[in-house]
């Protein structure tokens, strides 16, 4: 009849054909069909279960960490962990691997049993799933942003140059399938489509580190006195990001970075990130204990720090078989491990204190954050002394410091010695604010104590 087309079933790579085929009751087209979507919907979680496993080894091996040691002009070097892998390199060959595993594997599999001959499932998969990238995650991405609200770029040169590579991508698919060798993929062609991968993970890496000629450029952001960036290329214009800015220091290790490094900043950036939930939460919750607001506050940062694309993979096919909230799991296995070493810090402090208290003398701020309006003027600051023999006496330097506040145009810079008496305990230091008037965030200084020394005629 016209307008009646009907095609045969050819036997599958995994799934047979089901015989006879001919002159089937209808009954019989609806049990195989029901028959034949529980088959494929049973073999697309397996596939996904085990397309996740191959995601989480890839997020173990893109996470593996290295402690450097920050060195800081007139400060104590730091520890820092980074980690080993560039996040746009990782993102453009282990992460893309993985999440396109299955459409890469299923693409092999039928031009090899075709004998090379392009069939209707693999091309469509692949050209389908970029597609679908293109347009439909953008769009998303784009609406679920809340109403009155911005989101922009974090790397934006990184993003051009992919983009770019993006859409050349479909310019030359077409040139080599219908302008070069039409209908026939040639070696030449093949090895130089590929060559092109390394070739965007070259360009990507070059623009993430601003390497040959990004450093010439003009670089969109604005420094205060203090060498201190307020406002980047990718910044919210009502709000700057601070970046320290430094000179580089000679004489280091391989494995020293310097203050002006990205991984010293990013590590700064999170230390203040922390620092700044941990206060909200404080105002939120007054009568939580400090542990309380610790566990708390690591669940928001960790929850609002970026997830890689295998996390969001794996989220997903967990909640799709019920095998729970990923992020639940994380969070209770990181208060478990917070717990355990807390214990453990708590343990030899307490060993500490058993073993040295007798000998060892201490001097501390008491308490050790004061939180002041910009208008008080001036105020004292305590410092006790405990432990060791209270009949000697002792001195201790002290000194202020900035930190996002600037000596001389928000507090007055302060330094001396503090002189404790044979039986002294305690003492004050005065430090000073200055009210400018002008509107500004919340800021901060810091006081030093170093160089205790034990003095015996006194």
């Amino acid at each position: 009849m016209p307008g009646n087309y009907s095609a045969r079933c050819e036997p599958g790579l995994v799934i047979p054909v089901w015989t006879p085929v001919d002159n089937l009751e209808l009954i019989d087209i609806v049990l195989r069909g029901s028959v034949y979507f529980f088959l494929l919907m049973y073999l697309f979680i397996g596939v996904s279960i085990v397309s996740d496993r191959f995601m989480a080894a890839i997020e173990v091996i893109t996470s593996k960490e290295k402690e450097l040691v920050v060195r800081r002009q007139g400060r104590e070097p730091q520890i820092v962990v980074v980690r080993v892998w560039n996040e746009t390199v990782a993102n453009l060959t282990l992460m893309a691997l993985g999440s396109s595993a299955p459409e890469i594997l299923l693409s092999i599999i039928e031009i090899w049993a075709k004998n090379f001959q392009a069939g209707e499932l693999g091309p469509g998969t692949i050209v389908g799933s970029a597609a679908y990238n293109l347009f439909v995650i953008i769009s998303l991405c784009v609406f679920v942003i809340p109403e009155g609200e911005t989101r922009k770029i974090k790397h934006l040169r990184v993003f051009f140059v992919t983009a770019t590579w993006s859409i050349f991508a479909y310019v030359w698919l077409y040139i080599i399938l219908a302008v070069s060798s039409p209908g026939v993929l040639e070696v030449w062609e093949g090895i130089l489509t590929f060559s092109f991968f390394p070739a965007t993970v070259l360009t990507a890496y070059v623009a993430d580190q601003r390497l040959l000629i990004y450093k010439y450029l003009h670089k969109g952001y604005r420094m205060n006195k203090r060498g201190v960036i307020v406002q980047g290329e990718a910044a919210d214009s009502g709000r700057g990001t601070e970046l320290e800015i430094k000179t580089r220091n000679n004489g280091i290790s391989c494995e020293d970075i310097d203050s002006d490094s990205p991984e010293a900043r990013e590590f700064e950036q999170t230390r203040r990130d922390y620092i700044q939930t941990l206060r909200e939460l404080r105002k939120q919750h007054p009568t939580l204990s400090l542990e309380q607001l610790e566990v708390m506050a690591h669940e928001e940062v960790l929850g609002k720090g970026p997830k890689s694309r295998a996390f969001y993979r794996v989220q997903a096919t967990r909640k799709m078989v019920g095998a729970g909230n990923l992020s639940r799991k994380i969070s209770e296995r990181a208060q478990s491990d917070l717990s355990e070493v807390k214990a453990e810090l708590q343990r030899a402090e307490a060993e500490s204190i058993d073993i040295d208290a007798v000998n060892a003398m201490r001097v501390f701020f008491d308490p050790c954050h004061y939180t002041v309006m910009e208008n008080v003027g001036s105020f004292e600051v305590g410092v006790t002394r405990a432990g060791g023999d209270l009949c000697q006496g002792c001195t201790v330097d002290y000194c202020t410091e900035d930190g996002s506040a600037e000596a001389g145009s928000d507090y007055v810079s302060t330094s001396g010695t503090l002189i404790f008496a044979p039986g002294e305990t305690r003492k004050t230091i005065q430090l000073s604010v200055i009210d400018d008037e002008l509107f500004e965030e919340d800021e901060h200084f810091y006081v030093r104590l170093v160089e205790l020394m034990i003095v015996n005629d006194m």
